[in-house]
């Protein structure tokens, strides 16, 4: 699948989310009548390496990652306990690699889900994940929302 493709996906299965582009990548929000200054954070793509973000080297030509964020017990039923957060400049540790096309892995900076170039099937296989990320996101945006 492209970026363009997943953007499209997420646009039209999501409600009330919201895209911003800023430093080589996409990041989506859910953003409930779009009175929160962002909203919470759903998924990002990130097409280009960041200054802290280097590990998976999105500066490849057409290399992509899709990050999500389900929550703390869908990743620990899938990689087990969560990686401590590495120092400035590190990457978390465990058995990843980070540069592997179309597989599900930890983000390896954050500890969220992520993965690079899904094909149509592989993203077949993580829509779940980005549907706990959604009601997760829209769980948060709605509190958010109660103390405005």
């Amino acid at each position: 699948m492209t970026p363009d493709e997943i953007s499209n996906w997420v646009l039209s299965n999501f409600k009330d989310v919201h895209p911003k582009a800023s430093w080589g990548e996409t990041s989506f929000f859910v953003n409930p009548e779009e009175k929160l200054p962002s909203g919470a954070y759903f998924a990002t793509l990130k097409e280009s390496n960041g200054d802290n973000d280097k590990a998976s080297d999105l500066d490849r030509d057409g290399v992509f990652r899709l990050n999500f964020g389900p929550g703390k017990k869908p990743f620990e039923d899938t990689f087990g306990p969560t990686p401590e957060r590495p120092s400035k400049g590190s990457i978390i540790i465990g058995p990843w690699d980070f540069n592997e096309l179309d597989k599900l892995m930890p983000h390896p900076i954050y500890g969220w889900m992520g993965i690079l170039n899904p094909s149509a099937k592989t993203f077949k296989e993580i829509e779940p994940y980005m549907n706990l990320a959604y009601q997760k996101a829209n769980k948060t945006a709605l509190k958010r929302l109660e103390k405005l």
